[in-house]
């Protein structure tokens, strides 16, 4: 006949897979979310900053970048530089767009800059480029609008802040939250 025992070891190991389930929370500029966060491949979040052009959008022409991800910025930012606060959890979430770009179709070569420092981010009218990390698709724009901060961008480098239009089949409001 056994028994069953609990053991140090035993609690120890629940207590470890416990705080693995555990997520981190967001930070300031990194919207809320309320689902468990999931690694993702780099072939669904592939980029390509060597481009910024002009796409058709739900909204009218935005930017994007050379495989037609949505290109997004920060209303707290300063121009030609990155001024917001971000952890590794924003960072994730709202990966700056790297690098110097070229114009692409639609795109003015003379808004194109990149900010200062030893990791230059590129930026259209002096303002630094993020992309939005659940948005897997080229022509997404699931971080439209979030916290009131984020926004997608049109030719001219202005903030359109109107709503995007739901498409996702999932159920999500399409805005990532």
């Amino acid at each position: 006949m056994s028994r069953n025992r609990i053991t140090l070891t035993g609690i120890a190991c629940v207590a470890a897979l416990g705080l693995a389930a555990c997520g981190g929370g967001g930070s300031y500029g990194g919207g809320s979310d309320s689902k468990a966060s999931t690694p993702t491949s780099k072939a669904s979040t592939a980029t390509d900053t060597s481009t910024v052009k002009v796409s058709d959008s739900p909204l009218g022409g935005i930017l994007v970048d050379g495989t037609g991800r949505t290109l997004y910025l920060f209303t707290a930012d300063g121009k030609n530089t990155n001024s917001m606060k971000c952890d590794t959890a924003c960072l994730k979430l709202w990966p700056p767009a790297e690098g110097k770009p070229k114009a692409g179709p639609g795109a003015d070569a003379g808004l194109i800059g990149t900010t200062k420092g030893s990791a230059p981010q590129a930026t259209y009218a002096g303002h630094p480029l993020y992309y939005y990390a659940k948005d897997k698709a080229p022509g997404d724009l699931k971080g439209q609008g979030i916290d009131g901060i984020w926004y997608v961008l049109n030719a001219k480098g202005t903030a359109m802040k109107q709503a995007a239009p739901s498409t996702d089949s999932d159920g999500d409001s399409g805005y990532g939250y």
